[in-house]
């Protein structure tokens, strides 16, 4: 149940993250969700290596939403390369 949570705030934080992220935003809405959905499992299992969750805890909203907009900035840098 806790992946299905996680994903289900991951497509909101992919939401949030774009909006909060400045500048121009080449990502479509699906790559956006995608970026958020990896931001909040990146925040939730870099968490649980860190000993802020435990096994089974879902990252908090916040930081997924930072996971989030690292990732866009990473995926931004990539595609301007390509």
């Amino acid at each position: 149940m806790s992946i299905i949570w996680t994903i289900l705030i991951g497509f909101v934080v992919g939401l949030v993250a774009r909006a909060v992220k400045p500048g121009n935003d080449s990502a479509g809405f699906i790559v956006t969700t995608l970026i958020g959905i990896a931001g909040s499992f990146l925040a939730t299992y870099l968490g649980q290596a860190m000993g802020w969750y435990t096994v089974g805890e879902a990252a908090g909203f916040i930081v997924s939403v930072l996971g989030a907009i690292l990732l866009l900035v990473i995926y931004g840098l990539i595609k301007r390369k390509g």
